[in-house]
């Protein structure tokens, strides 16, 4: 599996710790976005995409982040030791999305987006330049065949959803049989007696 392409996105601020976001490209196939660019203190380096982890309530239930000292729905007072610790001591707040198993690949994913971040600077002083971070990249791949999934007409006489039922099984309450007939040739009668029973009842 080899690394085919690398987009970077550069922060403007300088003071910030954070470099930059940068997307990785798998074999042509697979992306992984939202990578951080950290400047840390012994170097820059990359942080692999996270999410915030979450704890439950006891007395309502609800998620709260794990740095949170009260819940964001109830309101009740929440224990400040619920985080894991690391090796060095420190609270565990975040867990990866995605992120390599093995050092040789981490090594890979550091080397390739440090190049691809310093080639970035390069062409940002560029008058003309534009950022394709946010650039899916759907043109890339108009020669791709489009997806194509083939459905089968279901048989409307029988419902897919109800087993099928005997011919001495009572027909289902909410199915109702009309006979099939020309609605040209539908017509409403009504008789003499009937015309003179109508509304007879009703004082």
């Amino acid at each position: 599996m080899q690394i085919t392409e690398v987009r970077v996105k550069l922060m403007n601020d300088p003071n910030d710790r954070l470099l930059g976001f940068c997307s990785i490209t798998f074999d042509a196939s697979f992306v992984i976005r939202d990578l951080k660019i950290i400047q840390g203190g012994k170097g820059s380096f990359v942080a692999m995409p996270s999410r915030r982890l979450m704890d439950r309530c006891s007395r309502c239930h609800n998620k709260n982040h794990l740095r949170s000292r009260y819940c964001n729905h109830c309101g009740e007072a929440l224990r400040e030791d619920r985080s894991i610790k690391d090796i060095d001591g420190r609270a565990k707040l975040y867990a990866d999305i995605a992120h390599p198993i093995n050092s040789d690949c981490r090594e890979q994913i550091q080397i390739k987006v440090m190049e691809a971040y310093d080639q970035e600077l390069i062409l940002a002083q560029q008058p003309d330049y534009i950022c394709r971070y946010d650039d899916y990249g759907e043109d890339d791949y108009d020669d791709e065949q489009p997806m194509t999934t083939q459905f089968t007409r279901r048989d409307t006489n029988h419902r897919i959803d109800q087993p099928a039922r005997g011919g001495n099984s009572p027909a289902l309450p909410h199915v109702l049989r009309m006979p099939q007939t020309d609605s040209s040739e539908a017509k409403i009668r009504l008789s003499c007696e009937d015309e003179e029973s109508f509304g007879s009842g009703v004082l």
